[in-house]
């Protein structure tokens, strides 16, 4: 909406005083109304904010393997019983699947159980396991460790998929039965009964110019009210940790843990693929106190393609670690450089994962709703595995959800799926993860990664039977040490063959924000950065983002940097939110279908 002269000179004037917080070091970032409220702003003084509202019974934040589960189980059990059952899907994405990544080998336990012919409806999952390979890599060799039956890296019986298309393929099967499905459509809100319950979700406002005005497209976003909201965001969404900490759900719990994991997808020489090997390997590029970790799995599609991929714990403590140059760096090791020589890389994408396990696992439930899925950190981490839980715990999520709506007795307005967190408890969710409950944290010891190692076999000698658990101790975001006290790291020039810089780099994401919207990178102070990561870290924001948002460019004046976000970059992995020592950044959703645009990772 255009303002008149008057509003405009009277707008600048408030300004006036505000202005002098800034200056060329310190810009004003952050316009985004979750910072800068638009009460006070008289640029919104005559828009009309009224929402509009709808109603269902069951709502889904986030079209994942979770979400979807939990959608179709859902339909599965009114279709049973002859009931009509409202169930809807809110998915930030442009089109389901479109911001999925996982490298993935996946267990198809829950899938089997949801969906018993689903081999039959087509779908893909075209590439079993037939070969495990693991190692542990130095500078120049690999030193090879036998994959037994029984043991967490055995997957045969396993598929090697593209999760992308996995999801996208739920999607269909979700949609076949009813469920509504709506893509492009980013949850921003989340709405309370006056009794304090969830009552559903606000999908966010579209038509914000950068500067945080309304431009005359704007549209109020839309309210979706709900009996019982489900949270399927993945790891570490943005509503999800507004509920955990609104409802305290953390207060039993360990800090969650993280890791970021980069992935490629390549098409390599047909004579090197071997569709269904599977390599898994821990050691260099990382020195011994840097958890992490490579896979590389040979899939069977229509051209010989690979998926190979690197995760680094995000409890490292040197500043100067980039992970995606880590990443880079191992492809050019002997025991896998062969595989990319003459090959092209396709596809590129990051995202963080949960790797708190059982420690971390917070309360399930809270008047109105729960969380399923990596939303309430269920992955198996020497497993490398999170999809037939991710499934599970959304198939359960819907019974439980689907009792509470039918049952006689409801405490609050919004109802509380109560039997779910006992369902997972006797589910094979709670018995896989408390079996493997110290594997990760044990590599937190004297000997680092061969510390971790020994115990881990250990561990799995006598089944997982400890009678002790061990606690992560801090958060990922407390364990940077400042820059003074640590070394820099010398990574090598990418060739353009084998490695890459990071621009061309995320320009394989397809990643695309409307150019003029407030940054969704919010900064609780954007003075923080320059004063604090900057000045003490070295400004680790520009090392372990994997897409080229946090940039420290040179003052005109040639004294000092100044911080630059290059929100249209951003690949939705959550890093930055988790790993920020100053905890200053906030990730919210931008406007719905904006992000990367994967096929098929």
């Amino acid at each position: 909406m255009a303002l008149n002269l008057f509003t405009s000179i009277k707008y600048a004037k408030s300004l006036k005083p505000l202005a002098r917080c800034y200056s060329d070091q310190f810009p004003k970032i952050t316009t985004h109304y979750t910072v800068v409220p638009r009460e006070n702003d008289p640029r919104w003084k005559e828009v009309n904010m009224e929402r509009f509202g709808d109603e269902t019974d069951i709502l889904i934040i986030g079209g994942g393997p979770a979400g979807m589960s939990a959608a179709i189980r859902a339909k599965q059990l009114a279709e049973k019983d002859g009931k009509e059952l409202r169930v809807c899907v809110v998915e930030k994405a442009s089109q389901v699947g479109g911001h999925i990544l996982s490298g993935a080998v996946i267990q198809p336990t829950a899938l089997d159980e949801l969906i018993p012919d689903w081999a039959d409806k087509g779908a893909p999952l075209k590439t079993p396991v037939k070969e495990d390979k693991f190692g542990i890599l130095t500078a120049t060799g690999r030193i090879p460790v036998p994959v037994l039956p029984g043991t967490p890296m055995y997957n045969h019986g396993n598929y090697i998929v593209r999760l992308g298309h996995v999801v996208q393929w739920l999607g269909e099967q979700a949609e076949a039965m009813g469920v509504e499905i709506y893509p492009g459509y980013a949850a921003s809100e989340i709405l309370y009964h006056p009794d304090g319950s969830v009552k559903g979700v606000a999908t966010n406002d579209v038509g914000i110019a950068k500067d945080g005005s309304p431009k005359d497209n704007f549209e109020r976003g839309m309210e979706l009210h709900a009996k019982c909201t489900i949270f399927a965001e993945g790891c570490h969404g943005h509503l999800s940790k507004q509920i955990i900490n609104k409802f305290n759900l953390r207060a039993n719990s360990e800090p969650q843990t993280y890791g970021i994991g980069l992935k490629e997808i390549w098409e390599i020489d047909p004579s090197k693929h071997s569709p269904g090997r599977v390599e898994h390997s821990i050691g260099w590029p990382l020195d011994k106190f840097t958890y992490g970790g490579s896979f590389l799995y040979h899939l069977n599609e229509d051209t010989p393609l690979v998926a190979v991929g690197f995760v680094v714990a995000l409890d490292y403590s040197n500043p100067y670690l980039s992970p995606f140059r880590e990443f880079q760096r191992f492809k050019h090791h002997p025991s896998v450089k062969h595989y990319f020589e003459g090959g092209t890389r396709i596809a590129y994408g990051a995202r963080a994962l949960n790797e708190g396990g059982f420690q971390s696992i917070p309360k399930l439930t809270f008047p109105g709703g729960c969380l399923v899925g990596c939303s309430a950190g269920f992955l198996n981490v020497p497993k490398i595995k999170g999809t037939h839980y991710a499934m599970k715990s959304g198939m359960l999520a819907a019974e439980s959800a689907y009792e509470a709506i039918n049952s006689e007795k409801q405490e609050t307005e919004g109802f509380e799926p109560k039997s779910y967190p006992d369902k997972v408890k006797n589910s094979f969710i709670w018995k896989d993860l408390k079996r493997v409950r110290n594997v990760r944290p044990s590599f937190h010891n004297p000997l680092g990664m061969y510390g971790g190692v020994m115990y881990s076999g250990f561990s799995i000698m006598i089944g997982g039977m400890e009678p002790w658990t061990f606690k992560h101790g801090d958060p990922d975001y407390k364990r940077l040490k400042p820059a003074k006290d640590c070394t820099p790291i010398d990574y090598p020039k990418p060739d353009g063959k084998i490695s890459f810089d990071l621009l061309s780099s995320v320009a394989l994401t397809g990643t695309n924000h409307e150019g003029d919207q407030p940054p969704h990178l919010t900064l609780k102070d954007d003075t923080v950065p320059v004063k604090q990561n900057l000045g003490i870290y070295d400004g680790p924001e520009g090392r372990f983002c994997p897409a080229g948002v946090y940039e420290f460019v040179p003052l005109e004046s040639g004294d000092g940097q100044r911080l630059q976000i290059n929100a249209q970059n951003c690949i939705h992995c959550k890093t930055c939110d988790i790993k920020d020592p100053s905890q200053n950044i906030n990730w919210v959703v931008p406007e719905g279908g904006g992000g990367p645009a994967y096929n098929g990772m």
